[in-house]
């Protein structure tokens, strides 16, 4: 369908962009600061916020979540200690939504299993997020589509006919979709985004709106995704790049996500309608700055008009150079001082009367 809304927001291939904090779990557990965090970036203008939802002990083996985890990112003594140190609660997730509403942002969370999905239905989330690491789950995909939400699923780590499956998972339940193109790189250097892979999503995936989901650094890649057709872009959010964990540090600060939410709205508006006309507000730059026709030297009525009789000088507002043809061969009708700027009122037309104009 090519749009879709988010209460009063019109997400569309040609609409303005639509500007996602992604928080995930750079809050490092604390409700304090998560909440902080999206006081915080809805004062940068983003139109929503992200959080990530797992049920640890579903998503994972009994292996991997018991699996010794022991670096500068650990919040627990294994893998799944520490991942479940990272995740709220029933009560926290209303608190967290409630300060979306309050903020006037939009509360989307990313699923990473069927129970967490069923929690988010229940908490009543604005939109799903499908993480790159599902796009080849379709059963998860199409049990999201089937709660008639709108949803955006990144395309990190996948080939085309990957997205193309997870796609058609998709759209025969719900056309509420964006496509995200995403690099699964943590970070992502500025020679791997292959952003040119946006218009190839735009041409393969017809009904959706596409978008950009970037891990790369600093603020430059979500303006190239713009201007080449994602209407939609995520970016990692952090109140502090040298915090503990292992997505702060392609995450943009407050400074960086103003900025980067500034330049897409600089974006919206600097590209107009397309005419290439005089605008109103250039009138006296033109007067000022252009060139018109004068008279090189005191010219008396009678005579013909030569090339070294005009000159080209500012300021503009008489005839423009371009016009000087007309002008040359024709006889003058009245004196025309030096300096004094031309005017087809000045010369005898073809049949020796004055000219009008």
């Amino acid at each position: 369908m090519n749009e879709f809304y988010i209460g009063q927001k019109r997400i569309a291939r040609d609409g303005a962009c639509y500007i996602i904090a992604e928080i995930g779990n750079n809050h490092q557990g604390d409700m304090k600061t998560a909440l902080k965090m999206i006081r915080v970036a809805a004062g940068m203008g983003v139109d929503a916020v992200k959080f990530q939802k797992r049920d640890n002990k579903t998503l994972f083996t009994r292996a991997m979540y018991n699996k010794p985890y022991d670096n500068e990112n650990s919040y627990g003594p294994t893998y799944g200690a520490h991942r479940d140190y990272l995740e709220f609660d029933w009560d926290q997730y209303l608190e967290l939504k409630a300060c979306a509403r309050e903020n006037d942002v939009d509360f989307i969370v990313t699923p990473f299993d069927f129970p967490s999905v069923d929690f988010l239905a229940e908490v009543g989330v604005d939109a799903y997020k499908i993480a790159s690491a599902d796009i080849t789950n379709t059963p998860l995909l199409e049990y999201v589509a089937k709660l008639g939400k709108p949803m955006f699923v990144s395309t990190g780590a996948a080939e085309l006919h990957e997205i193309e499956l997870a796609y058609q998972a998709v759209i025969p339940h719900n056309e509420q979709l964006c496509m995200l193109h995403c690099t699964a790189g943590y970070p992502t250097e500025y020679e791997n985004l292959n952003l040119a892979a946006i218009k190839t999503l735009a041409l393969q995936f017809p009904k959706a709106v596409i978008g950009y989901s970037g891990h790369d650094y600093g603020i430059l890649a979500p303006s190239v995704a713009y201007l080449l057709g994602a209407t939609v872009v995520e970016k990692h959010f952090t109140l502090n790049r040298s915090w503990k964990g292992t997505d702060h540090k392609f995450s943009l600060e407050p400074t960086g996500l103003h900025k980067m939410v500034r330049d897409l709205r600089r974006i919206d508006v600097s590209l107009g309608d397309g005419k290439k006309e005089l605008a109103d507000f250039e009138k006296d730059a033109r007067r000022k700055m252009g060139k018109s026709l004068y008279a090189a030297r005191h010219l008396k009525a009678g005579e013909v008009l030569r090339r070294e009789d005009l000159v080209v000088k500012s300021p503009g507002g008489g005839l423009p150079p371009y016009r000087m043809g007309e002008l040359l061969g024709k006889r003058l009708v009245v004196d025309v001082p030096q300096e004094v700027p031309f005017s087809m009122d000045h010369v005898e037309d073809s049949a020796g009367r004055r000219e009008a104009g």
